[in-house]
């Protein structure tokens, strides 16, 4: 063993003397403190042009190491506050003992960036020429976080699960590239030499994609020596418990803990051989022995869709589910370990890569398999458009998702500041499409054969996706440049449509406009009934293009038939020679909402059953409405209900359209049209009419910001009709109120505020306000909310012994009927105990409850133990004729879901000690949520 030991490593040093870089490492581990004792040699290969006096090196492990690093930041980015909340000792950090130079002899200053803390700045002793190499020696410890934040680290298990563990230098071509560890999985590392020595307990099995040489064993540990030449990346997974299975094929090993679904190794094996195999051949001899595929990678990159189903409503048969995932996997792995681009920069070449050949792969062996799989068969369910669409039609869907909603971000644009959705799905498969749509307009195989061969020229050595431009163009005649400038370097969408179709007995003329400002190339289909004719790429097409082709047998003129290109908008592609009623799309209905299918008008039809107030109770009935899964710019919605217990029809009617803007920090203006009828108190109800129209705006240079501005003008005409209830006596059943708000908030996990203005003019009253909100969570997981409200009547000729349009100190009586109250009119009772936040914010029911002339409050409250907290309310009455009065309460509130369900107990007030009065359960107050929208805000602020 010591021979052949001995002979690998003379081979390996052999190699060394033509290599860049090499790196030594011996590391010993302390499992029960979850602490790595490191000793490393890093020898650095200058192969620039340049002299340089400092190395920088990257130590992604101290990521871990504080609240305020750019990881910390990126997860309360996108409100996760597991990393916030956690206890030092589950946070990593790295301790440098020293770093010293080749003979070990005097030691190198060193600084970490104060941007960037987990890159090392290295001042050299001697400068380091061109094409010389100089080393580097390290010794220092780690500490291992827990696999709670990325998915990397120590289990609750104790198994260790590593990706980026060690130190390592940094690529320099001219200039130094570093950057911050975000959770992109997206480290920049020269390929390196590694030989690595793992001293552990006997009681761990060692998983690795490094060649093992030698294992050596002692009564209480074990020390495992690697080798690898060309690598940038090298997992090291300890595990106790080891689910790691190898497939060796005829091209390389294989080694996965991908979750199976239950199949046989057999089956595995075939499959896994199947994948090494479609691999091999379309990207090229893979130039490492094995290849390791963990559950951890794909979970974090998945597939993402149907196939997250729970097992008892899985719809893809479980070889299908395996096979995609190990693909999923395998691509991504492969393309990380032989394509060296800098992945946060160009990203999109290797993302492309990846969805391009999974779609490839799904074409050439499942190409009958369904978006919904079998559930496409199930009765009820076939009946959807969502049925027909096939597998591959996910990812332009899901792309869409983010371009519908104006939220879609350009594939150059750096990894790190594209939204979560974006850098995680919508990206990624825009750059796998965006292939397959330059592949299709090339056509011949071109592309393909252009992959192959820059993957193989390029396979371990530093390229760009510049590179791949120019070999493209070397191997196509046809005009490229659309691809690499419109598609990829901006926002622009890509719309045509087709008017103004004339013909003769042997002639059609029509015109295509491209409704967007780029040079996309379109396809053109002709039709004999549902036969295609033929099929042509127009090109060049600035605004309107008219054309003229044969008569032939055509019938149907379509554009992008086949949905190729991801295409803005469908609705608007083709056009019949038969007629043009509708431009002979039938009116079709759908049962709930479906994805549209752009050959049909489409009303979709949803049965309701709400609860929406306790005076008509459970309401039955149905909404009409165009709006699909995907957004469109017009929408309707005609909801007509029975209210079971007021036995009245009630409902509403809405009518809006959102006109986006791209490039410019005002994103989009939404005109609408509401009507709605509805009971406000026992056998009394209200018709209210509301024009509207509301302006976003963001922060265009950064859609991670949480800040935005709102703004929104509207008029409301209130009629109450009290007819029924002759209890209920109401001076004033009719009033219109002019409103304009002004909302400008930057809701933040760590820092959150708002400032909301509001005007609003009537016939008999006009009044202003001032809101601000301010939020902060600190260092040592307190919270701290202050809330400050301060509102003046700029007129008031209602009646004086009305507060109807007054500003409250605890419950507003929602004259213009925002919010979502279950018993606006009850006085008591549990309904009369909800609160929801607005003008004086109190919790305690306290008089005088009303102001007719200007209110001023503040509201805080602060942690006392994770989730409980005590407030505080204090603030000043005006009502005309009367003195300001001093109002003030405290209590504790428990916020269990900050925004969306909290719950508050009054202690003292102007009442006195609440606690110890009488019907105390009467005195408590709830703040909850059952709006689907706004709980599905909680989802959608992770993601974009």
């Amino acid at each position: 063993m010591k021979l052949r030991l001995l002979i690998v490593i003379l081979l390996f040093c052999n190699a060394w003397v033509n290599s860049q870089n090499t790196i030594d490492i011996n590391a010993k581990f302390d499992m029960p403190n979850k602490l790595i004792k490191i000793t490393q040699s890093i020898s650095y290969k200058n192969t620039s042009s340049d002299t340089l006096n400092v190395i920088y090196l990257t130590d992604w492990n101290n990521s871990y190491s504080t609240k305020k690093t750019p990881l910390a930041e990126r997860f309360t980015e996108e409100f996760s506050a597991k990393f916030h909340f956690a206890k030092s000792e589950e946070r990593g950090f790295t301790n440098i003992i020293y770093i010293k130079d080749e003979n070990l002899q005097q030691e190198l200053e060193y600084s970490r960036l104060e941007n960037y803390p987990d890159v090392i700045k290295v001042e050299l002793a001697q400068p380091l020429l061109p094409q010389e190499s100089y080393k580097l020696n390290l010794t220092y410890n780690s500490r291992v976080p827990d696999d709670t934040f990325t998915d990397y680290g120590v289990t609750d298990y104790g198994d260790y699960n590593l990706k980026y563990w060690y130190i390592t230098p940094s690529v320099f071509d001219g200039k130094w590239h570093f950057y911050s560890n975000k959770n992109l999985d997206d480290i920049y590392v020269p390929k390196s030499d590694i030989v690595l020595n793992v001293e552990f307990p006997l009681n761990y099995a060692l998983i690795s994609e490094l060649d093992i040489i030698n294992i050596k064993q002692t009564q209480s540990s074990q020390t495992f020596t690697l080798l690898g030449k060309d690598r940038v990346d090298s997992k090291l997974i300890l595990n106790k418990f080891s689910n790691y299975k190898s497939v060796q094929t005829d091209f390389f090993t294989v080694v996965n803990n991908i979750e199976d679904e239950g199949l046989k190794p057999e089956e595995k094996a075939i499959i896994t051989d199947k994948i090494v195999s479609f691999i091999s051949k379309n990207l090229g001899e893979y130039p490492h022995k094995k290849l390791l595929l963990t559950e951890i990678e794909y979970n974090k990159d998945p597939l993402y869709g149907l196939n997250q189903l729970p097992d008892f409503i899985r719809p893809f048969p479980n070889n299908f589910q395996y096979e995609i995932k190990v693909l999923k996997t395998a691509l991504n792995n492969y393309l990380e370990n032989t394509l060296l681009i800098n992945p946060r920069e160009d990203y999109w070449l290797k993302d492309g890569l990846q969805i391009y050949f999974l779609m490839k792969y799904v074409e050439e062996n499942y190409p009958d398999t369904k978006l919904l799989g079998t559930l496409s068969k199930v009765w009820g369910i076939k009946s959807f458009h969502a049925a027909d669409l096939f597998f591959n039609e996910q990812y332009n869907l899901l792309y869409m998702q983010m371009a519908r909603t104006n939220r879609d971000q350009p594939l150059t644009m750096p990894k790190d500041s594209l939204l979560k959705f974006n850098a995680n799905i919508a990206n990624k498969y825009k750059a796998g499409i965006g292939l397959k749509y330059l592949d299709d307009f090339v056509n011949s195989g071109v592309l393909e054969e252009t992959i192959k061969e820059y993957l193989k020229l390029n396979k371990l050595e530093s390229t760009s996706p510049s590179d791949f431009e120019v070999l493209l163009k070397q191997n196509t005649k046809k005009n490229v440049d659309w691809f690499f400038s419109d598609y990829l370097n901006t926002r622009k969408k890509i719309d045509f449509r087709i008017k103004d179709v004339s013909k003769t007995e042997d002639s059609i003329t029509f015109t295509i406009r491209n409704k967007r400002d780029n040079n996309m190339p379109v396809s053109l289909f002709s039709f004999n009934n549902d036969s295609i004719v033929s099929k042509t790429w127009i090109e060049n097409i600035k605004g309107d293009k008219t054309i003229t082709i044969p008569r032939d047998s055509i019938n149907r003129l379509v554009l992008n038939y086949d949905n190729t290109i991801p295409e803005y908008n469908l609705r608007d592609n083709w056009k019949s020679l038969k007629g043009f009623f509708f431009n002979n799309k039938p009116l079709q209905f759908r049962l709930i909402k479906d994805f549209e299918d752009p050959n049909y008008n489409q009303v979709f039809i949803m049965p309701l059953v709400q609860f929406n107030n306790i005076y008509d109770g459970l309401t039955l009935g149905a909404k009409l409405y165009n709006k699909s899964m995907l957004r469109k710019p017009f929408y309707y919605k005609i909801a007509p209900v029975y209210a079971t217990k007021s036995k009245t029809l009630t409902g509403s009617t809405t009518i809006a359209y959102t006109q986006d803007f791209e490039n410019q920090n005002l994103f989009n203006i939404n005109y609408s049209l509401f009507a709605g009828y509805s009971s406000f108190a026992e056998n009394a109800f209200v018709t209210s009419i509301t024009p509207s129209i509301s302006f976003s705006f963001r922060d265009d240079k950064n859609f991670r910001s949480n800040k935005t501005d709102f703004i929104n003008i509207r008029y409301l005409d209130i009629n109450r009709n009290t007819d029924k209830n002759p209890n209920i006596i109401i001076e004033d059943p009719d009033y219109s109120v002019f409103n304009i708000r002004y909302i400008s908030s930057n809701p933040g996990l760590i820092h959150f505020q708002k400032w909301n203005y509001d005007l609003q003019l009537a016939k008999q009253f006009g009044k202003i306000s001032l809101t601000y909100e301010y939020r902060k969570l600190s260092q040592n997981n307190r919270q701290f909310n202050f809330r400050a409200f301060f509102g003046s009547f700029l007129f008031n000729k209602t009646d004086i012994n009305s507060n109807y349009f007054s500003f409250a100190l605890d419950r507003p009586t929602d004259y213009l009927f925002d919010y979502n109250y279950l018993g606006r009119s009850e006085a008591s009772g549990i309904f009369s105990q909800q609160i929801i936040i607005a003008d004086g914010g109190f919790k305690s029911k306290l008089n005088p409850a009303f102001a007719n002339q200007w209110m001023a409050t503040i509201n805080s409250s602060t942690t006392l133990w994770k989730y409980i907290e005590v407030y505080g309310d204090l603030g000043l009455v005006k009502n005309k004729y009367q003195s300001p009065e001093l109002v003030y309460d405290s209590g504790i509130k428990l916020d269990l879901v900050t925004d969306y369900f909290e719950l508050y107990f009054p202690i003292y007030s102007n009442l006195g000690w609440e606690i110890g009065q009488p019907r105390y359960d009467q005195k408590i107050r709830i703040k909850f949520t059952v709006d689907p929208q706004a709980l599905f805000g909680l989802f959608r602020r992770k993601w974009y």
